[in-house]
C-alpha cells in the first residue's frame, strides 16, 4: 500500500448483500477510501460508499451449450464489471484489497486490472454431484450422469476465481468443507453476523395479522415456518405435510408462513404452478385454512415480531447454505425444529439449543412440534441456550464484524497468505 488512505472496492452483484455491515463499517475509518461495484442503475446509498452501477452489453447466446449458459453469463459479468473497474483506474482509483463475491462472475477479471491488489472472496458454495443438496431429495432426483457432468460444470467460474484470489472466507465450516481440499487452507470461516441486539426476545411483542383480525402474543401456539421463497430446498413440502397433523392435535395452533412464490434454488415447478400451491394443493383439505396464514414477504420489523411471538420456529433445509433466518430465530430465542441436516448441525445440538428431525419425515416433524406446544416450560432452557449460541458465535458487533474488519485489513497488508 502507499503512504494514503487504504482503498477498499466492493464487488457485489446485488450490493451491500453479504456486505451490508462490512462496507459501511471499513468507510466510517477515516483513513479508508470504499467504493462499490454492482449490477444495476439504482445504486442503493451505504454511508460512506460510493456505488458505482455497470450493466451487462448483451444477454447470452442463443446457441450456446446449455452447460455452459452460467459459464457465458458470468463472463458476461465479469467483462461489465472489469470494463467499470477500467474506468475507475482511469480516475486514479486502484484498491489496495478487492472483497468480492464471485458467484455471478463479477471478479474474474479483475486482478488482470489490477495484478498487485489482493482479491479476498467471498466463498458461498461449490457445486457437487453428491454429498451435497444434489441428489439429496429421493422425490426430485437427479437424471444421471448428465447432471453431474452439468452441475460440475457450473463450478468454472468458481475454479478461475480460487485461481486468482489471495485469500477466501466462507460463513460456516459447512460452506467451506464443499471446497476442493486444495482450496480450503486459504478460506476463512467468518460468520455475516446477526445483530443480536435487534432481534432478541421480548415478552411484550406483538403481532396483528390484520386480514385475519387476529392478535397474537408470547405464549400463543405459533408455528412459524420461513423461506425466502417456498420451495423444497427449504423443506416446504415436508413442513407443509406435517401441518394437518400439528393443527388436528393443537387446535389453538397456527402456521405463520413466510416467503414468496419465486424458486430461489433448484429446479422450477412446472409450468403454470408454484411449490407453494402444489404441496398446498396435496393437503388442503386437511387443514382449517383459518389458521394457515401465508404471509408472502414481510418487512424487517415485521418478521422480528413473528419470530418474537413464535412458540415454535421450524426450519427445514436440503444440504446446501445455512438461511440467516434459523440463526435470527435462535436469537430470537425461537425453539427451532430444524432438520437433522449438516448445516444445521454445525449450529443446533439436539436437546440442548433446539430440537433435530428428520428432514423427510412430516410424522416425526409433526410429533415433535406437538410435544413442544404442548409442555412449552420443558423447552425454556433450549430457548435461552439457542440465544446464548447465537449471541456467542454469531454476534454481529462483538464477533463477527471485528474479525471480518481484522481478515481485510490482514489481507491487504499482505499478512495472509
Amino acid at each position: 500500500m502507499n503512504g494514503g488512505p487504504m482503498k477498499i472496492l466492493f464487488v457485489h452483484q446485488n450490493f451491500p448483500g453479504q456486505y451490508k455491515h462490512l462496507a459501511p463499517a471499513l468507510a466510517a475509518r477515516p483513513d479508508r477510501e470504499v467504493v462499490a461495484l454492482m449490477l444495476g442503475k439504482k445504486p442503493p446509498v451505504v454511508p460512506g460508499v460510493r456505488v458505482v452501477p455497470y450493466q451487462v452489453a448483451r444477454g447470452n447466446s442463443p446457441d450456446v451449450h446449455p452447460w455452459l449458459l452460467d459459464f457465458e453469463s458470468q463472463i458476461l459479468r465479469g467483462e461489465a464489471a472489469a470494463r467499470a473497474a477500467a474506468a475507475l483506474d482511469r480516475e486514479g482509483f486502484a484498491p489496495d484489497v478487492i472483497c468480492a463475491h464471485p458467484a455471478w462472475g463479477e471478479a474474474l477479471f479483475l486482478k488482470d486490472l489490477w495484478p498487485r491488489a489482493k482479491l479476498l472472496c467471498f466463498w458461498e458454495f461449490y457445486y457437487r454431484a453428491r454429498g451435497a443438496d444434489m441428489g439429496f431429495d429421493p422425490e426430485f432426483p437427479a437424471s444421471g450422469w448428465e447432471d453431474n457432468a452439468r452441475v460440475r460444470a457450473k463450478n468454472a467460474g468458481n475454479l478461475l476465481s480460487l485461481e486468482a484470489a489471495d485469500w477466501g472466507l466462507s460463513p460456516t465450516v459447512w460452506q467451506r468443507a464443499q471446497f476442493p481440499d486444495w482450496a480450503k487452507p486459504r478460506i476463512s470461516v467468518i460468520h455475516d453476523g446477526i445483530a443480536t441486539h435487534e432481534v432478541r426476545p421480548n415478552p411484550g411483542a406483538g403481532l396483528r395479522l390484520e386480514q385475519a383480525k387476529v392478535e397474537l402474543k408470547p405464549g400463543d401456539e405459533v408455528v412459524t415456518f420461513v423461506n425466502r421463497n417456498l420451495e423444497p430446498y427449504r423443506g416446504y413440502h415436508s413442513f407443509m405435510r406435517a401441518l394437518p397433523e400439528i393443527l388436528r392435535r393443537r387446535p389453538r395452533a397456527r402456521a405463520l408462513i413466510v416467503g414468496g412464490n419465486d424458486v430461489s434454488y433448484g429446479a422450477r415447478p412446472p409450468a403454470g404452478q408454484t411449490w407453494k400451491q402444489r404441496f398446498l394443493d396435496e393437503v388442503k383439505d386437511s387443514l382449517d385454512l383459518s389458521r394457515v396464514h401465508f404471509l408472502g414477504k414481510i418487512p424487517y420489523h415485521f418478521f422480528v415480531a413473528l419470530l418474537q411471538v413464535s412458540a415454535v420456529h421450524v426450519y427445514l433445509s436440503y444440504p446446501f447454505v445455512l438461511s440467516w433466518s434459523m440463526l435470527e430465530a435462535m436469537s430470537a430465542g425461537c425453539l427451532v425444529v430444524g432438520s437433522r441436516t449438516p448445516p444445521v448441525e454445525e449450529v443446533i445440538a439436539h436437546g440442548e439449543n433446539g430440537l433435530l428431525v428428520d428432514f423427510f419425515q412430516p410424522g416425526e416433524i409433526a410429533t415433535t412440534v406437538i410435544e413442544a406446544l404442548a409442555e412449552p416450560a420443558r423447552f425454556q432452557a433450549l430457548r435461552a441456550e439457542a440465544r446464548r449460541t447465537v449471541v456467542e458465535r454469531y454476534d454481529l458487533n462483538t464477533v463477527c464484524l471485528p474479525r471480518q474488519i481484522a481478515l481485510v485489513e490482514a489481507v491487504a497488508a499482505g499478512l495472509i497468505p
